[in-house]
């Protein structure tokens, strides 16, 4: 469920309190939570509204909307799109998800968590699996360019790598999630714990001459 960073930050404050998305089915479920820009969010009821044209200008603004027919407008499925097709607009059915905040990224208390050896081997063995998709030596040679090039834009790194800019900064999102990168709005930075990682990769395998 894509929720944006301004959606986000007021559901963070409280003023958003409900999302509307029209689905075949629900796609969360109460209790679960969802990482956005503003922190964790949590799910507390989804029910489905069966008719759209009741909604009110109390229930759109309680959205982040402006009124109940901006809300409604939103809901309108798009032409010539196909009712299943993903996203918001896609879909037969038309559901209410309340929602909450959750707390704090957890991926900002754990960038400064700085790994022992154990817990090194561990994030090793969790990169490897890019490492293999991506090619040998991809974690490190992404942590090491990042190192030296803080809050460079990203296109500079895709540009060199050879590849497609939206798929490698998912990959690069990957590293964040293990605590290891920082986003900044304007390329990257390594966090403490990407540092000490790195610090550990270099032990564990000197670059050959």
């Amino acid at each position: 469920m894509l929720i944006s960073k301004a959606i986000a930050e007021q559901i963070r404050a409280g003023t958003v309190t409900t999302q509307y998305r029209r689905w075949e089915a629900p796609r969360v479920k109460v209790g679960g939570t969802q990482l956005t820009p503003a922190g964790l969010v949590r799910f507390t009821r989804v029910a489905r509204v069966n008719d759209v044209g009741k909604l009110t200008d109390r229930a759109a603004r309680a959205a982040g909307m402006r009124n109940a027919d901006a809300l409604r407008k939103a809901l309108t499925p798009r032409p010539g799109r196909d009712p299943g097709e993903r996203g918001s607009r896609g879909g037969e059915h038309v559901y209410r998800i309340n929602l909450q905040w959750a707390g704090e990224d957890p991926r900002l208390a754990l960038r400064e968590e700085l790994p022992d050896d154990e817990e090194c081997a561990e994030i090793a063995r969790k990169t490897a699996v890019l490492d293999r998709r991506l090619g040998e030596g991809w974690t490190r040679e992404t942590l090491e360019w990042i190192e030296v090039n803080p809050q460079v834009v990203s296109k500079r790194l895709a540009q060199l790598r050879g590849v497609e800019l939206a798929p490698m900064k998912t990959d690069i999102r990957k590293l964040k999630g293990l605590g290891l990168t920082i986003s900044h709005d304007v390329g990257y930075e390594l966090s403490p714990r990407g540092a000490k990682f790195l610090e550990w990769l270099r032990a564990a395998r000197p670059a050959s001459r």
